[in-house]
């Protein structure tokens, strides 16, 4: 079994070359892929088992087009490295030759390697020695990687190149922590039980809690942080097909990227629950409120605020950075609308229950709490039930979303959809 030691040799030689040594040194094999792009200046004297021409051709672009259009369509050959990247690990990983992977690289170099990283399975250690892993300007577009994958990135402080004794020292760090991973991967036993996936957030963690209560006995019940970098993960794990079963409280993402809000999820934030074939169940967690923090932008003429009239609204200011605004009417029928036209595309709509809490979908829309409006609530039910599928089941429960006859509900409407 090896361990991929990814890097531009014509940069990062001297760096890779003792990634390789105290790799082989602790046991393992290492698999060296150079990604090489001609920009560096080092005559390299060491031999990859994966050469950047090979790398290249696998992206669908010879080495000889990267010389002629990187001064002019950077991002072109950039994309098709990772393309070709991605394709050799996976190759590496169908044969069962590959146990982990690390890589060094500056700006290039990261966003080449963890492209390539994504495909790869749950769980296969992965992890990034990058300068540029602290950037904020890059901080959105690391996160479309490191936010849903398991990639373990370790942030260089000073530039990889050369082998001075900083760089030594990192270089040392991250080979023991890949070998250690790759270790203990490899004493990982086989999941003996199903796994569910479960989204939940702080306004309906004691309803999350019942349910996994139910569950557990039963099912290894995951958990994903509903505040759309953690809805984002979910989808994408339950597209891998990892779980059983999907059970949603908090589909609030996709009303968030509806309306606007802080917790957007994107278009396909639904998508993966309706693809993956398996049961679906979802609540209306999070369709009662939008996330509009920080508390800052209601005084400085932001375009959310001043396009919805948030300040018109019930608000519930936590604190200065998280500020929730009930959603209106109007938006709770837009959301209705969205999301059913989401789920009747489901091919086995006897696989998708919707359970309704109408007592309160979150404990802030519960009577007393600081958004309630249960006007609101009906008119996302009733445009709901008029617009899904009726094969579609609607499951109305008498009572708030945090308690223990909800959550029954919802794992009912699952054993049901899973009997299916």
């Amino acid at each position: 079994m090896g361990i991929a030691v990814i890097g531009m040799l014509d940069e990062r030689e001297a760096a890779l070359r003792l990634i390789k040594e105290r790799i082989e040194s602790r046991g393992h094999k290492p698999v060296l892929i150079d990604i090489s792009i001609g920009t560096g200046a080092v005559a390299s004297s060491l031999k990859p088992q994966v050469t950047c021409e090979e790398v290249a051709k696998a992206g669908g672009i010879t080495r000889g087009q990267i010389d002629e259009i990187l001064l002019k369509d950077r991002n072109r050959v950039t994309s098709a490295m990772a393309e070709g990247l991605g394709r050799k690990l996976l190759e590496l990983h169908g044969k069962g030759e590959l146990k982990g992977v690390i890589a060094v690289g500056g700006m290039t170099g990261t966003f080449i390697s963890l492209s390539a990283m994504k495909p790869l399975p749950f769980g296969l250690p992965k992890l990034m020695i990058s300068s540029v892993a602290a950037m904020p300007a890059y901080a959105k577009k690391l996160s479309e990687f490191v936010g849903v994958r398991d990639i373990t990135v370790m942030h260089s402080v000073v530039d990889t190149v050369g082998l001075n004794p900083l760089v030594k020292s990192l270089m040392l760090n991250g080979a023991g922590a890949i070998c250690g991973m790759v270790d203990e991967y490899g004493q990982t036993e086989k999941q003996e039980r199903s796994s569910i996936a479960i989204t939940e957030f702080g306004f309906c963690d004691k309803g999350a809690h019942f349910v996994r209560e139910i569950l557990e006995g039963e099912y290894d019940v995951i958990s994903f942080h509903a505040t759309g970098l953690g809805e984002k993960a979910a989808v994408d794990l339950v597209g891998q097909g990892l779980f059983e079963a999907f059970i949603d409280l908090v589909p609030a993402g996709f009303s968030e990227y509806l309306l606007g809000g802080n917790r957007a999820a994107g278009p396909d934030r639904l998508d993966a629950g309706c693809k993956a074939g398996k049961p679906y169940i979802l609540s209306p967690c999070g369709f009662d409120m939008i996330s509009c923090g920080p508390i800052e932008r209601k005084d400085s003429g932001d375009e959310l605020w001043i396009s919805r009239k948030l300040a018109e609204r019930k608000l519930l200011v936590q604190d200065e950075m998280r500020v929730q605004a009930r959603t209106s009417p109007d938006e709770a029928r837009e959301i209705a609308r969205a999301v059913a036209d989401k789920l009747n595309r489901h091919e086995d709509k006897r696989l998708v229950k919707f359970v309704i809490p109408l007592k309160g979908f979150s404990s802030l829309s519960v009577e007393e709490g600081a958004l309630y409006d249960p006007g609101s609530d009906k008119a996302f039910i009733e445009e709901l039930k008029g617009r899904l599928d009726r094969g579609i089941e609607v499951i109305e429960v008498d009572s708030h979303i945090n308690t223990r006859e909800f959550a029954s509900a919802v794992v009912n409407a699952l054993k049901q959809a899973m009997e299916r």
